[in-house]
């Protein structure tokens, strides 16, 4: 399948044949990176009973074409149709992103839910009660999504609504986190450097494993006459089992460093990953072309 979208020949150039030091954005990619023609699939990695209730593990992969955030509809139970027809909604269920966006081509099972205070792993699945999974059963999820860029002043923009379709008698058990799709140019190495709102120039300096998670190191250097800041946020991490990891804050309340005029400013982020936890990449959205628009960005951090 493919899902490349205009953004990709852009970085691909600035990657592999202008042999720039840095990755330029333009002021028009806002027009030119529309909503996915895609939408988001899933399939079902488990089925079994619990507690007198059928619980259905499921994967979610956005084949939009685009970064993308994805949420069930509130109040919208998902519904089970049995291989006879009859139809049971099932009031029970934990799928979408967290409030992150992921990546295209990307693939998870699972993010972080709670508080901020008490996060805790919230695996995706529905749970149907008075329900058997014979032949011919199907799911249905109603669910909403959001594509490209945040905007603080205008979150809904390229927002719609559609429906998870998912055949339960294609169970999928055995799936590579957390890419599905190969997306040529969308993933950046570590040291690329991210030219930011005011031109200001980000550069992941560092990353380091430590006995909660990861911390990862963050330059900026301001080339212009006047301070500048550059949000972003707490970039949360995915890996190879498919967890979203970082509690979800919208990237411009965290603070961050003012960086002076022809200066550079330092600062640090964490998020709480289980040591075991291999073939990360970085779901970075940084603050660009103007406040409050946030561009986001795949780092490929699976060396470590």
């Amino acid at each position: 399948m493919s899902i490349k979208r205009a953004l990709i020949p852009i970085l691909a150039c600035a990657l592999l044949l202008c042999g720039c030091d840095y990755i330029v954005l333009p002021e028009d990619l806002e027009d030119s990176v529309a909503a996915g023609s895609g939408a988001w699939t899933a399939v079902a990695t488990g089925i079994a009973p619990e507690n007198g209730k059928l619980r259905i593990d499921i994967t979610i992969r956005n084949d939009t074409g685009d970064w993308s955030e994805m949420h069930v509809l509130p109040d919208k139970p998902a519904v089970f149709t049995g291989g006879d027809g009859q139809t049971t909604n099932c009031g029970t269920l934990f799928v979408g992103t967290g409030g992150h966006r992921l990546a295209p081509g990307f693939q998870m099972r699972g993010a972080i839910a709670g508080t901020r205070a008490e996060p805790k792993t919230q695996l995706l699945y529905v749970e149907c009660e008075g329900v058997e999974a014979t032949p011919g059963s199907k799911l249905a999820i109603d669910y909403r999504y959001v594509t490209g860029e945040y905007n603080y002043y205008y979150p809904e923009t390229n927002q719609a609504d559609a429906r998870l379709e998912i055949d339960l008698d294609e169970l999928t058990p055995e799936i590579d986190y957390p890419i599905a799709a190969e997306i040529e140019g969308l993933i950046l190495e570590p040291s690329a450097e991210i030219v930011a709102i005011n031109d200001v120039v980000l550069t992941l300096t560092g990353v380091e494993r430590t006995d909660s998670g990861l911390e990862f190191s963050w330059q900026t250097a301001n080339p212009g006459e006047y301070p500048a800041y550059v949000h972003i946020g707490n970039p949360p991490v995915i890996g190879d089992d498919g967890i979203l990891y970082g509690y979800y804050e919208t990237p411009d309340i965290v603070s961050v460093p003012i960086t002076p005029a022809g200066e550079k400013a330092t600062w640090t982020t964490e998020v709480a990953v289980p040591q075991e936890v291999k073939g990360l990449y970085i779901m970075l959205s940084v603050e660009s072309k103007k406040q409050r628009l946030f561009v986001n960005y795949a780092v490929d951090i699976t060396d470590l």
